[in-house]
């Protein structure tokens, strides 16, 4: 049985150990993203976000990729064991999904709208992080634990080639998933009275 919106909301974290099965179908996988891309909501209405789901082998080699792309970057060996063993971490997982911007819809809205242009790609941003919690906790809404990661633009031109993306989608997050194997630390809040301001 899934879980209610925010007892997801609270339970979703960055889940580090995970196994490459899924507690839920494919189908069920797909139809999230495709939900989630369809009913964030976006300014102007853009719709400008993008989506990639790699399952089983195309979610390893985009790990492989990555691993492959860092351990030139670090050039040492010994002090690459660190990422090495993140990177097996996240290929241990069922799949990931990419997230990205489309830079052409971006382009028109700030020619159709010159006196917003400078805030457009920031408005794009804010919608695609939406997405991405979107995404997550309806992933934790089913049983999946997932993270998001950060390894563009280093990885950008490997991932447009092997998956033929567009040349106008902007890499903005991978966020692999998977079934839990192990739970994640305590996370400390800090005080609502600090963050909260409520004026009447």
């Amino acid at each position: 049985m899934s879980k209610d919106f925010f007892t997801a909301l609270k339970d979703r974290r960055s889940y580090y150990g995970i196994s490459k099965e899924s507690v839920i179908s494919d189908a069920r996988i797909q139809e999230i993203v495709e939900e989630a891309v369809k009913y964030t909501p976006s300014s102007f209405n853009s719709q400008s976000a993008r989506a990639v789901v790699l399952l089983g082998e195309q979610h390893d080699k985009l790990w492989n990729h990555t691993e492959d792309i860092l351990r030139e970057v670090v050039g040492d060996e010994a002090a690459f064991a660190s990422t090495a063993e993140k990177m097996a971490a996240f290929r241990s997982g069922y799949g990931t999904v990419l997230f990205f911007e489309d830079n052409n819809v971006v382009a028109g809205l700030q020619q159709s709208f010159p006196s917003y242009a400078d805030n457009f790609p920031v408005w794009a941003n804010q919608s695609n992080g939406m997405l991405q919690l979107v995404v997550w906790t309806a992933l934790e809404q089913e049983g999946l634990g997932a993270s998001l990661q950060h390894y563009n633009p280093l990885i950008d031109e490997r991932v447009k080639q092997e998956w033929s993306i567009p040349e106008s989608w902007r890499l903005i997050a991978q966020m692999p998933f998977g079934k839990p194997v192990a739970q994640p630390g305590e996370k400390e809040f800090k005080s609502l009275a600090e963050r909260v301001k409520v004026v009447k």
